[in-house]
């Protein structure tokens, strides 16, 4: 079979029960994304399939031959991070790192359906959703971090959406930090 996994092509020969994280992790070779509960409630497996997230545990692989697959390693290198990684290094949304690919991978897929408008379960005005702390929360909610980074994940993401709070701003936290150190 063929896919076409950040940008390159792939041929593996996988059983048709096989899942999209099972094609990346044990055929490809790409390991960012993590298999958490393996039941799609944790959004550690959280991809990119024709810029649309998806948990890869709960989709076949044969589902996806000719779609666009992105996972974290496909969004930005070691030398060219992606904004949403910047952020969530700046902010210390990442915390034990076991679930920050499948929620940078969600940030970027819900970003651009707040871009195009699209409408959640919290949004008060379903024709112009407004995007705040709540609405974030809601869009993110399927992806679980045991570490309990959602403030900072929340902050990481507004950054790269130009909706960043002044008061929460990672250098603003930089200082707060800053000035207790020395006191």
């Amino acid at each position: 079979m063929h896919f076409t996994i950040n940008g390159q092509s792939h041929e593996a020969e996988v059983d048709i029960r096989t899942s999209v994280l099972d094609l990346l992790r044990e055929h490809v070779g790409l390991t960012g994304s993590k298999k958490g509960c393996d039941h799609g409630q944790c959004g550690a497996c959280t991809v990119l399939i024709n810029g649309r997230r998806i948990n890869s545990c709960l989709t076949l692989a044969v589902m996806h031959q000719d779609d666009e697959i992105v996972t974290i390693e496909g969004l930005g290198t070691v030398d060219d991070l992606h904004p949403l990684q910047q952020a969530f290094v700046r902010h210390d949304g990442y915390q034990c790192g076991y679930c920050t690919p499948g929620q940078i991978c969600s940030a970027v897929g819900m970003l651009d359906e707040v871009s195009k408008g699209w409408p959640s379960h919290a949004s008060a005005d379903l024709s112009d959703p407004a995007f705040d702390d709540a609405e974030i929360s809601e869009r993110m909610s399927g992806n679980l971090c045991r570490c309990s980074a959602y403030p900072n994940i929340v902050d990481a993401i507004r950054e790269v959406a130009g909706d960043e709070p002044d008061d929460r701003s990672a250098q603003a936290k930089d200082d707060v930090m800053t000035r207790e150190v020395a006191a």
